[in-house]
């Protein structure tokens, strides 16, 4: 029997490098698994000190321009890495 997904939005894997910042962990590079219009899940090791609720920024790197910085809220940690709610 399979479970259904109560999810608002649909994900779309996609790999691009983001750097995160907060004052916990510093500024991180880490590689997003999947993004959806509500939030993005990134890859990261299990010892980095973020905790749901936490508020982090984040910034698509690697693109022609410099993106906007914008504001995420830790919203599910994992072994794997952790989901962020746009703010």
């Amino acid at each position: 029997m399979g479970t259904k997904d109560h999810r608002k939005y649909r994900r779309t894997r996609i790999t691009f490098e983001v750097e995160l910042m907060h004052p916990m962990c510093g500024n991180l590079l880490l590689k997003t698994r999947d993004i959806s219009d509500g939030g993005i899940f990134l890859i990261a090791e299990s010892d980095i000190l973020l905790e749901v609720g936490h508020i982090v920024e984040v910034q698509v790197k690697g693109m022609n321009q410099q993106a906007p910085i914008v504001k995420m809220e830790v919203v599910r940690v994992e072994d794997e890495g952790m989901g962020l709610r746009f703010v």
